[in-house]
């Protein structure tokens, strides 16, 4: 099995958000549990497994199964491995002329497409909106306290389902949400926050998305940071999926459909977005670079 790591949503090596990316052939097959402990092995926050599919139309793009686990769950929806997958895929000439590739996932197709740029190219990920809707819970002091005592001015639930949202009258139940929106008054309280992992375990859903809208003439249009102790990541470099849900978010609040966010963990990393409200796409657009490359011998 040859496998590769990639630095995702960023052009350089180090930054972004890092994934492991595995190539699996139908004959060699491996069962969950081996594959859940390779990721444990590698200890990054994102491993994926790609598998090719064959006997399709020869002038349909290629297509690909496409897997993602951390070191303790697998996940629905993983972009920032997404893109890694993509990346090696254009990269290495393995979809030959093709400038878009289609992977087979849990949250349905997802499409990426190569779009040139000098010297080199970016990665365009359609991927499904997340909606975000209102959080039904007065009890606003755990997530301040998860966040060392952060002024919290805005808190949001999440659903990938608008029939559910319209049913709920904009009301998510805590219980049933992946992801709970926080929003802090300014970019440097994001920026310089200090949580505490042990109260974000104990917070609601399985990530917590903190948020902030830049200042005046900032080259972006909000800082965001993701922490999911739960699913095994302390803290995301770059949260892709996140972003699906701050698309939807930010677009009411800045009526726009365009943006460029930073995303500030230690690591960081920036994404282009823009959200298609009447398709229920987002496409988040970034660079990735391959920075090792290896086998599995076991």
């Amino acid at each position: 099995m040859v496998d590769k790591q990639v630095d995702a949503f960023t052009d350089s090596a180090f930054k972004g958000n890092p994934a492991v990316v595995c190539f699996l052939d139908r004959e060699n097959k491996r069962d969950d549990s081996w594959l859940q402990s390779l990721t444990a092995e590698f200890n990054l926050p994102m491993t994926c497994f790609l598998t090719p599919i064959t006997g399709s139309n020869p002038l349909d793009p290629p297509r690909f199964i496409l897997r993602w686990f951390t070191r303790l769950v697998e996940m629905d929806i993983c972009a920032h491995a997404t893109l890694a997958s993509a990346h090696i895929l254009f990269s290495n000439g393995l979809v030959g002329s093709s400038d878009t590739v289609e992977f087979a996932t849990q949250s349905g197709i997802l499409i990426a497409k190569k779009v040139p740029e000098e010297g080199s190219f970016l990665v365009e990920l359609s991927l499904p909106e997340i909606l975000t809707c209102e959080y039904n819970s007065n009890d606003v002091s755990i997530f301040s306290k998860a966040l060392s005592g952060a002024t919290i001015v805005d808190i949001k639930g999440t659903t990938t389902d608008s029939t559910v949202s319209k049913a709920l009258n904009g009301v998510a139940k805590a219980a049933s949400t992946d992801k709970v929106i926080v929003v802090l008054p300014s970019w440097e309280s994001v920026k310089k926050l200090q949580p505490i992992r042990d109260d974000i375990l104990k917070c609601p859903g399985k990530m917590l998305v903190v948020s902030a809208a830049a200042p005046p003439g900032s080259n972006y249009d909000f800082i965001t940071r993701v922490f999911g102790p739960k699913i095994g990541v302390d803290e995301s470099p770059v949260c892709g999926s996140a972003h699906c849900a701050l698309a939807h978010y930010w677009s009411l609040k800045m009526k726009k459909c365009d943006f460029v966010a930073y995303a500030a963990s230690p690591r960081s990393g920036t994404l282009k977005i823009h959200y298609n409200k009447e398709k229920q796409r987002v496409l988040l657009t970034g660079k990735a670079v391959t920075v090792m490359k290896g086998s599995v011998l076991v």
